[in-house]
């Protein structure tokens, strides 16, 4: 049983198939975090929890004269403002009084069969195959009718636990919830690493690995998304862990908006692993008999390193997570026009590169953005979703006609979260859009956010979308959102209602994205957000892909791709070959490298074709064709990173290894040349030791290849690539 439970001691065990999560109402009803780690004989673990009398360390009331008995000290499993807890806290409520204290006692729980769901928000689900089981403990505030209802979802099989939170009033007068995080983990022992993704437009998810120290380390985003800066998913980790030993734990919040994620070294050494949406734009007004339900946390334990971390985040993300057709069916070979024509094309432009794009064997054209409304720049036209038929020289109906006689399929691009001041809508609608009372608006990339929160303003923008994606055959929809929102503040809501518009907005796309998922279920939805600014987890709960960054030079690709991949498999990865010099660097890489990179990823082509030479008209060929004959070993096969952009000067190398261990597909990109180089080897991982393999026609032991390793190629021009296939030998 996934769940297991001692009545006599208020013990509460959640048991997946390695690891191991415990808690325990003790003897004055608080909530204690026992153990999380490796899987072992249920047992009751609190014997670890030891206490002493802590200087200016609070003490419950309840506590009588016991001065040890501190939730300051203590490992709490839902840490409450104002209950003698001092370190950062989970939960603050705020009472009509004025009042912030409260304190939280067990109550009860309840066991259900399968993996809870979460109403408006994504969570993971359990599938037919799966053993889930979800335990719901409720606390009470001890001072107010105030219920808070911890969630815990188990996927065994999957080893995933899952986290969300649900507060409810039960009082006769509002309450405002000035922070709720979904997730806190406690550790009482150890010496932790805290390792996050940080970035940039253009150079998301870079690695960051330190020390946690004394205080609070913390990432996070308060732009609305998740963002490029930060990702919704860190990993606490032993300092001494790796790719293949040692132990880490790893959050992913289920979710897009503003979001925290801190770790804190208090002052006994005991670490807090807090996650949730980030309290700075938040507070909510909870009415006598209403509910807030916080988006999920995921959670997973590893023994064995990160690689094992990373191997069943993917697995769930991509059985548990992504939903629909898509999330298994073979995706299209796309190629996109933005980098090849920008703003600067019509109807007849667009047919011209897809022919070319089909004779290479391109399988998806997909129009970008410029099609509607006023829009030859970034000054005007977002909001105004009519087909501009005077630019096009037809009608969408006809731009589509014409693609499918090709025999390719055909998407289009949308940006439906923003409005140009220069648009129709605007013009109609000022209110609608993000502004403060008697401020003028901050701009970015010329444009103002819509205000997803309201009703109208997500049925009016969804009415217009279905409007043009019903007028043609369209396959595939780009989801874009090319900005930070900013002076954040809806004209529908009361002021002590403000606090939740970013919360509501979050909400009211993933209304608009469900509504679509249901409508079109066989059409292919992309996510971007200027490339990789929303690259995240709740995101893939309705879109199986996100274009990774608008960064395509192959070469910062492998550190943008390395970090992404900690988390999120391969299959959610929009990644493509793009023209060179590239756009975005300037550098210049041989176009078998690109594909090397963008093969680690959905696929695709952001070029012009007719700027193409016949060799590489060619060389697209035969691209597509690998990449089609090794699809099921790249989506569906057991990633490995071979080695680190960030360690390893000479060679980046990933390995993609089938479940029967009966093939692999070995990239390698040699990221720095040098005369008369020395010699390199990388060790394989995930082939059975016992089995022999081909590689170019040579024989290898299993065991040899992943012991000793295989020599790497020597690179005869800058940034060469390789890709190598493993093939298990019939003996």
């Amino acid at each position: 049983m996934a769940i297991q439970i001692d009545h006599a001691n208020s013990l509460f065990t959640l048991l997946t198939k390695n690891s191991m999560y415990q808690m325990k109402a003790d003897s004055l009803g608080t909530l204690v975090h026992t153990r999380y780690g490796k899987r072992t004989p249920v047992f009751d673990y609190s014997y670890l929890n030891k206490s002493c009398d802590r200087g200016f360390s609070g003490n419950p009331y309840s506590a009588g004269k016991n001065r040890t008995y501190s939730l300051d000290t203590m490992p709490v499993e839902f840490p409450v403002y104002g209950s003698g807890d001092y370190r950062d806290c989970a939960l603050k409520i705020r009472y009509s009084s004025g009042a912030s204290s409260a304190e939280l006692t067990f109550d009860s729980y309840e066991v259900k069969e399968g993996k809870y769901a979460l109403p408006g928000l994504p969570a993971f689900y359990s599938c037919q195959e799966d053993t889930a089981h979800t335990l719901i403990i409720t606390l009470k505030d001890t001072t107010n009718s105030v219920f808070v209802h911890l969630y815990y979802g188990v996927l065994e099989e999957k080893d995933i636990i899952t986290r969300a939170v649900c507060i409810e009033n039960k009082g006769d007068s509002p309450v405002y919830l000035d922070r709720v995080l979904s997730v806190c983990a406690d550790f009482q022992y150890g010496e932790y690493d805290f390792i996050s993704f940080y970035g940039r437009h253009a150079m998301e998810r870079l690695y960051s690995r330190t020390r946690v120290h004394h205080g609070v380390q913390a990432v996070g985003s308060t732009r609305g998304a998740s963002s490029h800066h930060y990702n919704p998913f860190v990993v606490l980790a032993d300092k001494n862990t790796t790719e293949t030993s040692g132990e880490c734990y790893g959050f992913s919040f289920v979710y897009s908006g503003d979001f925290l994620a801190e770790a804190e070294k208090d002052q006994t050494g005991q670490t807090r692993v807090l996650m949730g949406i980030h309290p700075e734009n938040f507070c909510y007004k909870l009415d006598p008999g209403q509910t807030f339900t916080a988006p999920e946390t995921a959670m997973v334990y590893s023994s064995t390193g990160f690689e094992s971390m990373t191997h069943t985040f993917h697995k769930a993300i991509r059985n548990n997570l992504c939903r629909g057709k898509f999330k298994k069916a073979e995706r299209p070979v796309l190629i996109n026009n933005w980098e090849g024509t920008y703003f600067d094309f019509t109807g007849d432009k667009l047919v011209a590169m897809a022919s070319e794009a089909k004779e290479m064997g391109v399988e998806l054209f997909v129009m970008d953005d410029g099609w509607f409304g006023k829009r030859d720049n970034d000054f005007s036209g977002l909001g105004d979703w009519i087909v501009n038929e005077k630019k096009l020289g037809c009608t969408l109906k006809d731009l589509s006609d014409r693609i499918h006689n090709l025999g390719l399929k055909f998407g289009i691009w949308f940006e439906p979260e923003c409005i140009s001041e220069d648009s129709d809508l605007y013009r109609a609608h000022p209110d609608w859009a993000f502004k403060v009372p008697e401020k003028k608006p901050v701009r970015s990339r010329y444009q103002l956010v819509l205000d997803f929160s309201r009703k109208e303003v997500r049925d009016y923008i969804f009415n217009m979308m279905c409007k043009v994606l019903d007028s043609a055959k369209i396959e595939y929809l780009k989801w874009d959102f090319n900005r930070s929102i900013g002076d954040l503040y809806s004209a529908e809501l009361p002021a002590d209602r403000q606090g939740e518009t970013a919360y509501k907005y979050v909400l009211g796309l993933y209304e608009v994205l469900e509504n679509l998922n249901q409508r079109y279920p066989d059409m292919l939805i992309e996510g971007c957000s200027g490339g990789g600014g929303r690259f995240d987890a709740g995101m893939l709960y309705y879109t199986p892909q996100i274009w990774t960054s608008d960064d395509t030079d192959a070469i910062e690709r492998l550190k943008i791709q390395y970090g992404t991949s900690f988390a999120y498999p391969v299959s959610t990865m929009g990644a493509h070959v793009s023209a060179v010099p590239n756009h975005q660097t300037g550098r210049k890489t041989e176009i078998s490298t690109r594909a090397t990179v963008a093969m680690a990823g959905t696929f695709g082509y952001e070029l012009d074709p007719a700027k193409l030479t016949t060799e590489e008209k060619e060389e697209i060929k035969n691209q597509i064709k690998t990449f089609r004959k090794y699809y099921s070993l790249i989506q569906d096969g057991i990633y490995y990173r071979l080695t680190s952009p960030y360690e390893d000067e000479e060679y980046t190398a990933w390995e993609f290894v089938s479940e029967d261990k009966q093939e692999a597909l070995i990239s390698i990109v040699n990221t720095k040349l040098t005369a008369n180089g020395m010699f390199s080897r990388i060790k394989l991982r995930g082939l059975n030791p016992d089995l022999w393999y081909s590689i170019d026609n040579t024989e290898y032991p299993g065991a040899a290849l992943m012991e000793a390793g295989l020599p790497l190629p020597i690179p005869s021009f800058e940034y060469e690539s390789w890709n190598l296939h493993v093939k298990a030998i019939n003996q």
